[in-house]
């Protein structure tokens, strides 16, 4: 039986996927990647339409009064927008910033709302929350550290060929441009799901009350770390960068992360879950 607590996770799981996907096209303009991004869209779309049409039946006329519904019928209204906009203009950027500006209105809806039951009956709805948003996080943290090995790897294998010196282990290796694709990729996945994460981050420290968080040594350093991935793709999809020079950038963004998980369990007031006795 499809409950609603079901439905909800449907909807940020799949419009998470979706913006994966609007994001890979974006940075490696794949019309492939961006049909199957736009299709999971449009499928957030029906979900929310379903969501919003049985709300509407059961409230009646009384829906349109709460803050509730009023947040979830403009998360609806910003996807719906976007998907025109998608098919008319074709403003991908736009589609994509103000879709995840829709994911985060949405998240806030759903885990500050009391009429919303987790999945799971022993949870709570911070913990639902916080669940999606650790589980995007790992998701880019995987991510990065296969695009840093990638990143590695060709390093090793450029330097190798350069001086001429060949070894048994350098037939096993991908080529120079495979593993330059292979980095590219999982940073192209890792980026979106950690924005995501971030957002997801911000809606929790917003239902906490507390502004301090904001400036918790965790959140700013996640910062550095998006605009460090964000960087990275800039050059190689703009600046047209030299490859050894984008993968040694790649490595640099990842020692970021390492720092991001170290500061998390020494100096964070409330990402202090990693290594914990």
């Amino acid at each position: 039986m499809i409950t609603k607590g079901w439905l909800i996770d449907a909807i940020l799981y799949v419009y998470a996927l979706s913006l994966l996907f609007i994001f890979s096209d974006l940075a490696n303009s794949n019309r492939s990647l961006k049909r199957i991004g736009t299709g999971l869209l449009s499928f957030v779309w029906l979900l929310q339409t379903v969501y919003l049409a049985g709300n509407m039946i059961s409230h009646r006329a009384s829906w349109v009064f709460s803050g509730s519904e009023t947040l979830f019928l403009f998360s609806w209204l910003l996807v719906t927008i976007s998907l025109l906009l998608s098919r008319v203009y074709r403003i991908e950027l736009l589609v994509f910033f103000v879709n995840v500006f829709g994911f985060a209105v949405l998240a806030l809806n759903f885990f500050s709302s009391e009429n919303v039951s987790p999945t799971l009956q022993s949870w709570n709805i911070n913990d639902e929350l916080l669940f999606v948003h650790i589980t995007l996080a790992i998701g880019s943290y995987a991510a990065f550290t296969i695009g840093a090995v990638l990143s590695g790897m060709y390093l090793f294998l450029h330097r190798q060929l350069k001086s001429k010196r060949w070894s048994p282990a350098m037939k096993r290796l991908p080529s120079l441009e495979k593993l330059d694709q292979y980095a590219f990729i999982s940073v192209i996945v890792g980026a979106p799901l950690l924005l995501l994460a971030l957002a997801l981050g911000i809606v929790w420290i917003a239902l906490e009350g507390d502004p301090r968080l904001f400036y918790d040594p965790k959140v700013v350093n996640t910062l550095f770390v998006m605009a460090a991935y964000v960087f990275y793709i800039f050059q190689r999809r703009t600046l047209r960068l030299e490859v050894t020079k984008l993968a040694a950038w790649n490595l640099a963004a990842f020692a970021i992360v390492v720092m991001n998980l170290i500061v998390s369990n020494l100096l964070s007031d409330f990402h202090d879950w990693i290594w914990m006795g």
